[in-house]
């Protein structure tokens, strides 16, 4: 039996980038990749356009709710991807880390939303296709909207 890797989306507010990568590594990954998502300074809610857009795309966030990001969480991964969160986000020696980077969603327009969204969705995609080598990934849920 081999090992679920862990992968920790990390941005500043863990409302908009760093939630929506999680979602989409969740729905795609289908158990194979554990997916967590914090921030180091997180917010009050998820950004209302973020999620509206994974909506559109049959995701659902309304469980999701902004947590604080510290070495803890990050110590039990295998990878970090940092989202904007640069060097506020705490090193953990014997994690690889990886910066995407990737514009904010917060308050932007329905537009830029759904590119970043696209960006993320290829992001990981690419991503479980390195972590589980020969899984047979769903189609994009951007193909169907």
């Amino acid at each position: 039996m081999t090992r679920t890797p862990t992968v920790v989306f990390a941005c500043v507010r863990n409302g908009g980038r760093s939630v929506a990568a999680r979602v989409l590594t969740e729905h795609y990954a289908q158990g194979r990749v554990a997916a967590l998502s914090a921030g180091t300074q997180p917010g009050e809610r998820i950004h209302p356009e973020v999620a509206v857009a994974l909506a559109a795309l049959g995701l659902d966030t309304s469980r999701e709710q902004p947590k604080l990001l510290t070495a803890e969480t990050i110590r039990g991964a295998d990878l970090a991807i940092t989202l904007g969160c640069g060097e506020e986000c705490p090193y953990v020696p014997g994690v690889t880390y990886r910066d995407w980077p990737v514009d904010d969603p917060a308050g932007q327009d329905d537009a830029t939303v759904r590119r970043i969204v696209t960006e993320l969705d290829t992001r990981v995609r690419a991503l479980l296709a390195e972590l589980v080598p020969g899984f047979d990934l769903a189609p994009s849920v951007l193909a169907t909207s």
